[in-house]
């Protein structure tokens, strides 16, 4: 059973930025895939944004691209979201996941879920 801990969440005015840390203890994040899912109230958990575990290749979502950035601190086992120029429409709860499959075009969802950290963006 891998843990997954999201962190990093909170209020944030529309065009303000958050960054969310996704950890794992005692499970090596640097050799393996990971993704940033969000599911918004009344909505399907959508993929944000994933990095693969054999070469890094990343995956966006159209409506985050040019905003969010994915990325490692192997030395910190953390993969971060950084998210610039929120909008409303980011509103949701944000899950990290080891997803079962990623490429630059699509990522899946994973068999392990951390708790999701709330990110709110209003006015």
């Amino acid at each position: 059973q891998v843990q997954l801990v999201e962190s990093g969440g909170g209020l944030v005015q529309p065009g303000g930025s958050l960054r969310l840390p996704c950890t794992a203890p005692g499970y090596t994040l640097a050799y393996y895939s990971v993704g940033w899912f969000r599911q918004a109230p009344g909505k399907e958990r959508e993929g944000v944004s994933c990095i693969r575990g054999t070469d890094d290749a990343i995956y966006y979502a159209d409506s985050v691209k040019g905003r969010f950035t994915i990325a490692r601190d192997n030395a910190k086992n953390t993969v971060y979201l950084e998210m610039n120029h929120l909008k409303t429409e980011d509103t949701a709860v944000y899950y990290c996941t080891v997803p079962f499959y990623t490429t630059p075009q699509t990522c899946t969802q994973g068999e392990y879920w951390g708790q999701g950290t709330q990110v709110t963006v209003s006015s």
